[in-house]
């Protein structure tokens, strides 16, 4: 009896010691993402994808032998509860890196705690300012809303036409959409005719439409995120308004198909180039990556990964990358970030530097249009 009272006792011993060792062991990281809220349809994803990745690197063996933990918060799209949250991170928390938020005002309300607090932050929003200019601990996975800009302009030059009404949110996102896509207008020979905003809780945009209508543009470029382009579509639709309509990148998912509905047919966008990875070409640098992540989250959630969950993807494969560079402290982290190159992600191809928290240049963008409520590449 005394013999496996003794035996039971080593056992037990055992397993304490591992699971301290193991606990140890453990690496972990933040995530803040709009889960809920009006931005739910960036941060449901970007939720989804970050666990999956996670899970998927421990199952591999965690990074050189930790297992990585990942511990959410959801934001509901609210720039104080972010902050927060941020801080709760980092606080009680004690993540060496935090990935997210979804979106740009939440970005900025949260850099000076990051800053502050010597934390990476690798946000998942589109806004230029967020590493514009460059923050010590900030970085980012979402193109920039000046490639995105570029890229709508480049196409239009292609087609001829130089002529544009702008219709932004007035928000964090579309406000900085709007600054490049003014700014940018003379570099591609672009002339804005007609510059108006909308209100990101407005259901009816008829009468900045009917202004338009009555202007000398020939196509009308929407800068803002679901639902309200979607809104902007079916008005021009019911107007009858002739003008080619282009959408930002801030509608890059099937989300905005499903509210815009027939009205969605033959808009066109910039776009990561997730969703259309299936006809990329075969010596694409990114296909490989695109297509495990398509497949990867089909397989867990039963629908199509996209544009948004992949800027979670890049976040948290950029800490893993870090982390095997520059060892598991924030600062060692935020270090072997500056100086990744050629990280071939979801987002496009990586290279940051000291000068370059952002890492991407417009190729990371494809123009797509909507055909059959599907994704194509523009012609």
């Amino acid at each position: 009896m005394a013999f496996r009272l003794t035996t039971l006792t080593t056992a037990a011993l055992l397993l304490l010691t591992a699971s301290l060792s193991f606990a140890a062991g453990t690496i972990k990281i933040g995530g803040l993402f709009s889960v809920t809220g009006p931005p739910a349809f960036l941060g449901e994803p970007e939720r989804n994808t970050a666990k999956m990745v996670v899970d998927s690197i421990n199952k591999a063996g965690g990074i050189k032998g930790q297992k990585l933990e990942l511990v959410v918060y959801d934001t509901a799209g609210d720039a104080t509860k972010a902050v927060q949250m941020a801080t709760k991170l980092i606080k009680d928390d004690k993540v060496v890196a935090i990935v997210g938020p979804s979106t740009t005002g939440e970005s900025m309300a949260v850099i000076p705690v990051a800053e502050r607090e010597k934390v990476p932050l690798i946000s998942c929003a589109a806004g230029s300012k967020i590493t514009d200019p460059v923050k010590r601990y900030v970085f980012k996975t979402a193109q920039n809303d000046g490639l995105a800009v570029a890229k709508i302009y480049e196409y239009l030059q292609k087609h001829k036409q130089n002529k544009v009404a702008i219709l932004t949110v007035s928000d964090g996102f579309g406000a900085s959409g709007r600054e490049q896509l003014k700014s940018l207008a003379g570099k591609y020979g672009m002339q804005v005719v007609v510059d108006d905003t909308y209100g990101p809780k407005d259901t009816d945009m008829t009468s900045q439409l009917t202004k338009i209508r009555g202007s000398q543009a020939q196509v009308l470029i929407v800068w803002g995120t679901n639902p309200g382009p979607a809104v902007i579509a079916k008005n021009a639709k019911q107007l009858g308004l002739k003008l080619p309509l282009y959408m930002s990148h801030g509608v890059s998912s099937k989300k905005f198909i499903a509210l815009a509905g027939d009205a969605a047919e033959g808009v066109k966008l910039p776009s990561g180039k997730v969703i259309v990875s299936d006809v990329l070409p075969k010596n694409d640098p990114q296909k490989g990556s695109l297509m495990a992540y398509v497949k990867d989250y089909q397989n867990h959630y039963k629908v199509e990964g996209d544009h948004f969950g992949g800027h979670a993807w890049d976040g948290v494969m950029l800490i893993k990358a870090a982390i095997e560079k520059g060892g598991a402290t924030t600062e060692g982290i935020r270090s072997a970030l500056e100086n990744i190159k050629d990280f071939h992600g979801i987002g496009g191809t990586f290279n940051f530097s000291a000068g370059d928290h952002a890492g991407l240049n417009k190729d990371a963008f494809i123009m797509v249009e909507i055909k059959n409520k599907d994704w194509v590449i523009a012609k």
